[in-house]
């Protein structure tokens, strides 16, 4: 399905014009160019007497390592440094999780969820179920693709039922009420893998994301990391290192939440202008996107992607987000990459797009 999703996305990118309602990225103009670039100036320098151009360990650079480490403590976590590995992003912890996980484990996820997750799970051997299994995968603080807290009505649950969880926090520091919940791993260290990203924050094309997990599996991790691709970019990993140290990251957080907030309101007063009643939206806690319900559930949001394009607009459909192809009926639209002009527009779009599909039904 994930292959899937990304066709789509190319099909829209590759026709000038079209809205993006599709993505799951930072608006551009709040990427921190700025900052980055004196920090990878600093890095690239060679500051501090090291060589930023040659390998690093598998485990990664440790001024990063000791930063995400006292983040977490600060959250109520017990972590060292030592117990965090940086990876090529959120999703290469994921495979490198998947990939040391005991074979052929039913990997539960939400009804709806991460396709790229879904994938990991599955490329490694791993069946991906809904219900009954052996392993959870949850999105904590801000899901995808609701932009919902999901875990804090179940957080007791999961906890109880003492089965292995794999936590992704990709979206944790979007929470617009900055209430950034308690790590699960605070209190299951011995059976949370947790994993987060620079990614949605600072910037997704510098692939700098991490794991931690229960010291015993340290040196399965290390080794798949090391077969995998030796180390993380090592530049990449200094240079937010340099820009987290230069304590940009809270004013940063400051801008982007206040804008996506807007962005956030915008959709909805869009879906509420062009549609009404026709469909149910989320209001999101945090993150990126919103999910959108057909109120009528004949609407197939796979059909209706390529009237959308015509109309220059584009989601992703629901069933991308199913591990069997279901919600049909639904769809994710991301608000923050787009002004609230734009938005307002794409919704517009959206709106005929949907006239045209029933016209021709």
């Amino acid at each position: 399905m994930t292959t899937r999703v990304e066709e789509l996305q190319r099909q829209a990118s590759a026709r000038p014009g079209v809205i993006s309602l599709a993505g799951g990225l930072p608006a551009d103009e709040l990427l921190p160019r700025a900052a980055l670039a004196r920090a990878s100036a600093a890095t690239l320098g060679g500051r501090d007497g090291t060589e930023p151009l040659q390998y690093g360990w598998p485990e990664g650079c440790p001024a990063l390592r000791a930063w995400i480490a006292d983040r977490l403590v600060a959250r109520g976590a017990a972590v060292d440094a030592d117990d965090v590995i940086i990876t090529a992003g959120a999703q290469q912890a994921l495979a490198l999780i998947a990939g040391v996980l005991p074979r052929q484990r039913r990997i539960i996820v939400d009804a709806e969820t991460y396709p790229s997750a879904m994938s990991a799970f599955a490329f490694a051997g791993h069946d991906v179920v809904t219900e009954v299994g052996d392993v959870h995968y949850v999105i904590d603080g801000v899901s995808n693709p609701h932009g919902i807290d999901r875990v804090a009505p179940v957080r007791d649950s999961l906890l109880a039922s003492g089965l292995p969880i794999i936590v992704d926090e990709a979206y944790v520091d979007l929470r617009f009420d900055g209430a950034i919940p308690r790590p699960l791993y605070a209190d299951a260290p011995d059976r949370v893998w947790h994993v987060g990203t620079v990614s949605k924050v600072i910037s997704p094309g510098l692939r700098v994301g991490w794991v931690d997990a229960d010291p015993s599996l340290q040196h399965l991790l290390i080794n798949a990391k090391q077969a995998m691709d030796t180390c993380t970019s090592v530049p990449a990993q200094r240079t937010v290192a340099d820009f987290l140290a230069g304590g940009h990251l809270e004013p940063h957080l400051d801008r982007v939440l206040s804008l996506y907030r807007e962005r956030k309101n915008a959709m909805r007063v869009a879906l509420d202008r062009h549609f009404g009643d026709a469909v149910r939206a989320t209001d999101p806690d945090g993150g990126f996107f919103l999910w959108v319900t057909f109120a009528d559930s004949q609407v197939d949001t796979a059909a209706l992607f390529e009237p959308a394009l015509a109309e220059g607009v584009a989601y992703i459909p629901g069933p991308a987000f199913s591990t069997n192809g279901n919600f049909h009926d639904a769809l994710r639209l991301c608000f923050a990459t787009s002004t609230p002009q734009r938005i307002d527009e794409g919704v517009a779009r959206l709106r005929a797009a949907v006239d045209r599909y029933r016209g021709h039904q």
